[in-house]
């Protein structure tokens, strides 16, 4: 199951809501997002980027093979790359510009400065990251 966060304390203390901001699928979904932005914004810039290849990022964002990952992430120890990867095989034709002039600090890091801002509005009680605004 890659849509719901686990742990020995999420089925005693964790709401659904977070169970699922904590998943596997919201984080990389995520990723995935970024990745997709990213070759937006360096194509409207003017690198050799068609919105053709973006369009086939879009449209992979939710199709994550787990097991492509797990195998080449078990190669290459490193998870970053192993979600380029296996990104790259379900976009073939964008698969070089995934991730293009990035750091593997890219995904983690905006996910850490941009919270729950990325999902949408936070929730009653789930806390704010107010004054931090999305790229």
């Amino acid at each position: 199951m890659n849509n719901r966060y686990e742990s020995p304390l999420s089925s005693r203390y964790a709401s659904a809501y977070m169970l699922e901001l904590f998943s596997a699928d919201t984080r990389y979904q995520t990723w995935r997002k970024l990745w997709t932005a990213l070759a937006d914004t360096e194509r409207k810039l003017g690198l050799p980027i068609t919105e053709e290849q973006v369009e086939e990022l879009r449209a992979h964002i939710t199709d994550i093979d787990y097991e492509c990952v797990r195998i080449r992430e078990k190669e290459v120890r490193h998870d970053v790359m192993a979600h380029i990867y296996a990104y790259g095989k379900a976009a073939p034709s964008a698969a070089g510009i995934i991730h293009l002039g990035a750091t593997s600090c890219y995904v983690n890091l905006a996910i850490k400065l941009c919270g729950e801002q990325l999902y949408g509005q936070p929730r009653a009680g789930h806390g704010t990251l107010e004054g931090r605004r999305v790229f």
